[in-house]
């Protein structure tokens, strides 16, 4: 079954919900904000979904602009960053979507039908 992180509040993240749902493809819903996936579970995500640990924070949040992380983040080691964003789930874009093999960060309904639909 998937584990999908999200925030119930967050619009992108109802989009991937109802996506999901409408396909029948089985999740379960882990609040993010509540709950932020492990510095690991982080790493692994970045790397089943092929991107940079840089492209996993949320940037359009506000918590990303108050704390200056576009600034920082040049500088910023790889544990640290892993350390931010596992210590606060609102850094994190999302919705984040994994089987523990294949991931998904952020919605994108061409991306999840691909990778979800099997």
């Amino acid at each position: 079954m998937l584990k999908f992180y999200g925030y119930k509040k967050c619009n992108t993240c109802r989009k991937a919900e109802k996506w999901l749902s409408e396909t029948g493809v089985a999740y379960e819903f882990v609040d993010i904000t509540v709950n932020p996936p492990s510095a690991a579970d982080i790493a692994a995500i970045a790397d089943f979904a092929k991107i940079p640990l840089k492209k996993m924070f949320n940037t359009s949040g506000i918590q990303y602009r108050e704390l200056k992380i576009k600034e920082k983040l040049p500088a910023l080691s790889e544990r640290e960053i892993l350390a931010l964003l596992s210590g606060n789930g609102r850094l994190i874009k999302r919705p984040l979507v994994t089987d523990g093999s294949h991931a998904t960060v952020g919605f994108n309904e061409n991306q999840f039908a691909e990778i979800w639909n099997r």
